[in-house]
């Protein structure tokens, strides 16, 4: 999603899920406590619904509806944490987790030749020295 995007411009607005079908309306917008740069959306599912959290990128949000690239169906099964709360790193971790998404900050897996010394293969028709 666009970070120049005020976080209050949010609020109101429409979340469509991939298939265009509405999910419900943005309650609250949550910010990333390092940087500051909108994370995490509340929206809110139906009248006497709860709010389902869903992550502003890989979302966008186009003529004012915010268009969520998932499944009504997961959106829904979203962890509950409740509303007008901070999110602690362990139920944010919980959401990257349930859409499937990369951890920010997380240190790539290691690479498994990293710091091995190649041995070279030995010519074609040559035996390799023995000690």
């Amino acid at each position: 999603m666009q970070t120049d995007i005020d976080p209050r411009s949010l609020i109101g607005c429409k979340a469509l899920d991939r298939d265009g079908t509405k999910i419900g309306t943005v309650d609250e917008v949550y910010l990333d406590d390092a940087t500051g740069v909108p994370e995490w959306a509340a929206v809110r599912t139906g009248l006497f619904s709860r709010d389902a959290f869903v992550p502003l990128e890989p979302s966008e949000l186009v003529g004012g509806t915010l268009r969520v690239p998932y499944a009504r169906a997961l959106i829904k099964e979203a962890p509950d944490f409740g509303v007008g709360r901070h999110l602690s790193p362990e139920q944010e971790l919980q959401l990257y987790h349930h859409y499937g998404l990369d951890v920010p900050g997380a240190a790539p897996p290691p690479d498994a030749d990293f710091g091995r010394l190649a041995h070279p293969e030995p010519p074609a028709g040559e035996a390799a020295e023995e000690s």
